[in-house]
């Protein structure tokens, strides 16, 4: 009685190659992550700035970066200075580049009497265009 073979399939084969397609689309994207948020870390000082409604974004060309940290301790450029040598460092500026602008970062939190010492240093260093940094205000509902 010919009722014919039930024909069994055969079971796929393994495939012996790696696709990786998916790892290169993962760190394509995770390259594109680090590129982009790079530029955010450059300053490495913490601090809570002060809010502001005319707070703009800019950089002149000329500009040295002076940060007041909240536990008053002075950084000219990210580094770390005492009085003496802050004020010395900001003469050598002035010399050197005299139209230099001095961008005060300082925490919301340091009084204002050590905010006025750092101008202080800075104006008698003979550095008279000082910025003062400041995050934008919040929107208002």
């Amino acid at each position: 009685m010919p009722f014919g073979r039930l024909e069994r399939s055969t079971a796929p084969q393994p495939l012996s190659e790696i696709n990786v397609t998916p790892l290169v689309d993962v760190m394509l994207v995770l390259v594109v992550i680090f590129i982009l948020t790079a530029p955010l870390l450059a300053s490495s000082i913490r601090l809570d700035l002060p809010r502001a409604e005319g707070a703009t974004p800019g950089a002149p060309r000329e500009a040295v970066t002076l940060v007041v940290d909240a536990t008053g301790q002075a950084y000219l450029d990210d580094q770390p200075l005492g009085q003496g040598a802050l004020a010395e460092r900001l003469r050598r500026t002035a010399a050197e580049r005299p139209d230099t602008e001095v961008q005060l970062r300082a925490d919301a939190a340091v009084p204002y009497g050590r905010v006025v010492e750092v101008m202080g240093a800075a104006q008698a260093a003979g550095l008279s265009r000082i910025g003062f940094v400041a995050e934008p205000a919040a929107p208002r509902p």
